[in-house]
């Protein structure tokens, strides 16, 4: 049965696509010990970078028509056939509801916010800290007219951070919009959950994307844990020239809502994609897991199954030509 079609609801709590568990069963007091003895070198002793992006490059429109400038984390700045994308924005140095406390960026962002050249549209595939960062909102808010692109229910953060309701679009599972006179963008489902606290989680909708041009079709992750609906959705909406996936953030806990690389690499393949960008790893320490492991293990997987790369250095615009593209930033 095929898991594409809009979100279902319990009371006031959004579904996911598939049984979900956040974490397994008696999970929470192992992981509370499993982060006490845990010896991995889950920050890097040699903090990377800096990082900087030539922003002149923007000034010349990519020779393919498609171009990827990974900022860190799941934040991309999306060039596609004449127009730009940025998705869940993240500037600020903690992915936190404080200042104070939470996951400390790895490195600076590799371009102000005020240095980022025009865009189109932003697009925030759920709530979460790392995808939808308060300080950054209110920047745009400030300083752009920009039409935002979210998940059900997400809008009421986004207005409360200074976006006019009118600069808005909420989508649910399956709604395309059109973006920019030019761009096919559709709401897809995700395994994933939501909340900015314990005590609102589901209350708004997580998704993913796929964005089609005349000439190009990628697909944005965001955040999910492997499930047989990658394979409908490369049916329904693929190929797909890139995915975009996550790779970091996995653990064994949690295995429902975050995949880690290895079911990445199947999620690319199931979406029927040519190549696969990951995201979502090196920026922040959400997990137990070493820093450098989920791009080492992407590597040896994707060696295994024929998959090409495109793995760029934070800030690096890259040129989508479909051939294998890997800077390895994290070895220096």
């Amino acid at each position: 049965m095929s898991t594409l079609h809009t979100a279902r609801k319990e009371g006031n709590k959004f579904q996911n696509p598939v049984p979900t568990a956040v974490m397994s069963e008696g999970g929470m007091a192992r992981v509370l010990m499993a982060y006490l003895r845990n010896k991995n070198e889950v920050i890097p002793r040699h903090k990377p970078g800096p990082f900087t992006t030539d922003t002149n490059i923007y000034q010349t429109p990519p020779a393919t028509g498609l171009r990827i400038t990974w900022i860190g984390h799941s934040t991309l700045l999306i060039e596609i056939d004449g127009k730009r994308i940025l998705t869940d924005p993240v500037w600020s140095k903690r992915a936190s509801f404080s200042t104070f406390i939470g996951p400390h960026r790895f490195f600076a962002p590799p371009i102000a916010l005020k240095d980022l050249p025009p865009l189109d549209a932003v697009i925030i595939s759920h709530d979460h800290y790392d995808h939808l960062d308060a300080a950054t909102i209110r920047w745009f808010s400030s300083n752009t007219k920009l039409s935002f692109y979210t998940s059900l229910k997400v809008g009421r953060y986004l207005e409360e951070f200074g976006i006019a309701r009118e600069r808005i679009t909420e989508m649910d599972w399956t709604n395309q919009v059109t973006v920019a006179n030019a761009l096919t963008l559709t709401a897809l489902p995700a395994r994933h959950f939501s909340g900015r606290s314990l005590l609102n989680r589901f209350q708004t909708l997580w998704s993913s994307f796929a964005i089609r041009s005349s000439q190009h079709n990628i697909y944005y992750g965001a955040d999910s844990g492997w499930y047989s609906g990658f394979a409908d959705i490369g049916q329904t909406y693929g190929p797909f020239d890139l995915t975009m996936l996550e790779i970091g953030a996995s653990n064994p806990y949690w295995a429902d809502i975050h995949m880690g690389p290895i079911h990445a690499a199947e999620a690319h393949q199931a979406l029927k994609g040519k190549l696969m960008m990951p995201i979502h790893w090196g920026t922040f320490n959400l997990a137990l897991h070493a820093w450098k492991e989920p791009i080492e293990t992407l590597l040896k997987t994707a060696t295994e199954k024929g998959i090409p790369l495109l793995v760029p250095r934070p800030g690096e615009p890259v040129t989508v030509t479909g051939a294998q593209y890997i800077n390895p930033w994290w070895e220096k």
